[in-house]
């Protein structure tokens, strides 16, 4: 009798299944190489027609690996039937390359062997192996599957041959197989036909429901994977060494259906039950203990048909769009693998974040927040790209100048999209009016849309850097980020000096403290600082290198803020002093990066930074519970008087009042100073 021949399984990879990987990798595994769980799927196997020949081509014995193949409950076509397997990720190509495959392939033959002595289940009979080492950077994966199957000897031979199984059952017991098996389909199953009426039930009933059924009516069945007609599915192996190991008397002969019907036969049509059968035994020679764990095989072949593991090499063929989305946050969650397990990256890039100013510390700002993989930034700025731009200002090139200049925001969103495609960037041409430059009646309607806009996009953000050139530009942003709450990140340059800070929350910490904000430390309101200046002081003459380093420092300091437990009214530290070194601050001081300070102020001159802590003041003319609660009591009406009149903020935040006792307390001074020197 001929030796049965057995179709091997075929991995089948699908594209999501890659995807999959990938994130497992960056997010889960990260540098650990412990195998977690895998689960694939397989059907029925089917073939083509031949359009020439008229005959049926077998295709191969597919496992099929899927998106959900690390999850934990994947999705199981109707169809199909679920193998569970062990997955291994190796760290690099040399690892990879170097693993005691043998003794992974042995571990795992040695668990199927145990379920079938110990546990006389065969749960396990379709467990396989996927061994990988993902290339992320090239997008290149190296695996190999493995599916064990225990080599029997004497080997299984077929008496006769392989034959179409409605030749041995009837139309009824078919239709009756199908049916059952069609509300649960499992991979191994028994089929008993008695006094006329065909039944089914798993392996593992084996005693008692074949129990006073004769032989010749005793059928064992499965899940063939295999088209071919002379050959049956991998999963026969294991299931003939379970019947051999607990059932020693199938040695003898047993009846074998190969099950390959997802659907039945459509009446009258010519190809009829797809199914196979034939009775196999085990041929004659020395037999071998039962119970000793047999040598198996079942490595896959690589497409050159030698054993070795097969390439992926997904980059030509992904979407470029995907690739950039991938490779630009791969940097970051790196840092997760060993550096900063904690890194909440998420909150960094569903962070919508509001550029107020498109100029080099913009530009500068939306740059470094893209590398921390903010999705969300948009540019507010009035002005046009100028032909002294480009050279300091990074989203700008030469041709942005022509034609009297493009939009700065637009411009640079547009930049913005084509440095990363994934960042939802947007510009809008916004005058921000400014106490200290009156609006003519004429321009209170445009004013007040202007108003209403930046209102609205205050809304749709969740921080807001100032970055504009003017003390004055500054005001109602201030107002409008501490009305609603909205994390404030500031940024001004000197020559050679600069300052970051963010602004503090409208409310008291739980310590009872409150930061200020950037017209804390003043006691003049804001004013007209642009009108009869020399071209030297209109323009912001700087270092070159100044507004990147200030740029920089302004979204570390929002990271901080963001992975800090407290968020916004996350403490500074202490000032310096002579015993105290604010650079290590206390427990709740610091968020994962470090210390979250107040403000700091840079000196390019002497590559020096000073942390700063400034307690929020009572009399603010941007941030005090007066300012704050004029404007939401009056709306624009209470802009407009700040911007056309010069001592309205003074006198509505009571700085008039201390400007009288300050000039008064000089005068004193002046009278003391008089008397003692004539005396």
């Amino acid at each position: 009798m001929p030796i049965v021949q057995f179709a091997p399984f075929q991995s089948l990879v699908q594209p999501g299944f890659w995807h999959a990987l990938t994130n497992l990798k960056i997010d889960v595994l990260r540098l650990s190489d412990e195998a977690v769980p895998v689960h694939a799927t397989y059907s029925t196997g089917r073939a083509v027609k031949d359009r020439e020949t008229g005959k049926d081509i077998a295709l191969g014995c597919n496992l099929s690996v899927g998106d959900d193949a690390f999850q934990s409950t994947p999705h199981i076509p109707q169809s199909a039937v679920h193998a569970q397997g062990s997955f291994k990720n190796y760290n690099t190509i040399e690892d990879f390359k170097n693993a005691d495959k043998t003794a992974l392939f042995n571990q795992l033959s040695e668990e199927i062997w145990r379920s079938i002595l110990d546990d006389k289940s065969t749960t396990l009979l379709n467990r396989f192996l996927l061994i990988t080492f993902a290339d992320l950077k090239k997008y290149k994966y190296y695996y190999w599957f493995a599916i064990p199957a225990f080599v029997t000897k004497p080997a299984w031979e077929i008496d006769g041959d392989w034959s179409e199984a409605r030749h041995i059952l009837d139309e009824e017991a078919l239709s009756t197989i199908h049916s059952q098996l069609h509300h649960t389909l499992s991979p191994f199953f028994l089929v008993r036909s008695y006094s006329g009426k065909t039944e089914i039930a798993p392996v593992e009933q084996y005693d008692t429901f074949f129990a006073n059924v004769p032989a010749e009516q005793r059928t064992v069945g499965f899940v063939d994977p295999s088209a071919q007609p002379h050959n049956p599915g991998w999963p026969l192996r294991n299931l003939l060494a379970y019947l051999l190991v607990l059932h020693p008397e199938t040695a003898m002969g047993v009846r074998v259906l190969c099950w390959r019907d997802v659907e039945p036969p459509a009446p009258g049509s010519p190809g009829g039950w797809k199914s196979r059968f034939g009775v196999v035994k085990q041929g004659a020679g020395e037999a071998v203990s039962v119970t000793a764990r047999p040598a198996a095989v079942g490595w896959e072949k690589n497409i050159q048909g030698k054993l070795g593991p097969r390439i992926a090499d997904l980059a030509p063929m992904m979407d470029p769009t995907r690739l950039a989305d991938q490779a630009v946050d791969l940097n970051l969650k790196l840092m997760r693998w060993r550096i900063l397990p904690a890194l909440d990256l998420d909150k960094v890039a569903n962070t919508r974040c509001l550029l107020l100013g498109a100029g080099t510390l913009g530009c500068y700002v939306a740059r470094t927040l893209m590398g921390w993989g903010v999705r969300t930034i948009t540019f507010v700025d009035s002005a046009r790209v100028s032909f002294s731009n480009p050279v300091r200002q990074p989203l700008f090139e030469f041709e942005d100048c022509l034609n009297g200049g493009k939009p700065k925001a637009a411009c640079a969103a547009d930049r913005l999209r084509k440095v990363f495609p994934g960042v939802n960037a947007t510009g809008h041409s916004l005058s921000i009016p400014m106490p200290g430059h009156p609006i003519p009646p004429s321009s209170v309607a445009q004013a007040r849309a202007d108003v209403a806009k930046l209102e609205g996009l205050f809304d749709a953000h969740d921080v807001v850097f100032l970055l504009m050139d003017s003390r004055e530009s500054r005001w109602l942003p201030t107002v409008l980020g501490a009305a609603k709450g909205k994390i404030v990140l500031n940024a001004a340059l000197g020559f050679d000096t600069y300052l970051v800070m963010r602004h503090g929350a409208r409310n008291e910490d739980k310590r009872g403290g409150r930061l200020g904000c950037y017209y804390c430390n003043d006691i003049v309101a804001p004013t007209d600082s642009l009108t009869d200046r020399t071209l030297d002081q209109m323009c912001t003459v700087t270092r070159p290198g100044l507004a990147s380093i200030a740029a920089s420092t302004a979204v570390e300091l929002l990271v901080s803020v963001l992975q800090h437990p407290e968020g916004v009214h996350a403490p500074a530290p202490p000032p310096q002093s002579n015993n105290v070194d604010s650079s290590k601050g206390s427990a709740d001081t610091e968020s994962i990066l470090g210390i979250v300070p107040h403000q700091l102020r840079g000196f390019l001159a002497q590559f020096r930074n000073v942390p700063i802590v400034g307690p929020a003041y009572s009399k603010c003319t941007g941030c005090s519970e007066t300012v704050l609660s004029a404007y939401e009591k009056e709306g624009f009406e209470m802009l407009l008087r700040a911007f056309n009149e010069t001592e309205y903020l003074p006198a509505l935040t009571g700085l008039d009042k201390l400007y009288e006792e300050a000039q008064a307390a000089l005068e004193n001074d002046d009278l003391v100073d008089a008397e003692e020197d004539d005396f």
